[in-house]
């Protein structure tokens, strides 16, 4: 089906399908209660050295995407279910950062995109 991203803040959709916080941290200023998710996938997210030496620069955006890839190669068994789901159904990866183009759900979303291009739904 597809795998979009959103921004937390944004209200749910119906068509958000399987909606997936991917952060390590719980977005500030809102209530557990009052965000609609299906999983808080904290272990997805990029690692808190990785989130620090980032610091959401745009220069390091390259180093950091290569660097979370490698984090994600040694968890599959983490990651492959929520692709294998994406096959099948719309998963929304949410995320609570600022930029829109330079976090960690972007990331994840190309990589299990990619993941599914090379080897397909198991």
């Amino acid at each position: 089906m597809a795998i979009n991203v959103k921004r937390v803040y944004e209200p749910a959709a119906k068509a958000d399908g399987y909606r997936v916080l991917v952060d390590r941290l719980w977005p500030r200023g809102l209530k557990k209660e009052a965000v609609p998710l299906d999983l808080w996938a904290k272990e997805l997210a990029p690692s808190t050295a990785l989130r620090q030496w980032f610091g959401h620069e745009p220069s390091r955006w390259e180093g950091f995407r290569h660097r979370y890839a490698t984090e994600l190669d040694a968890q599959a068994e983490l990651w492959r279910p929520l692709a294998e789901r994406s096959a099948r159904h719309t998963v929304t990866l949410l995320y609570g950062a600022r930029d829109e183009e330079h976090n960690n759900a972007v990331v994840l979303k190309a990589y299990l995109e990619n993941w599914l291009h090379t080897h397909g739904p198991r």
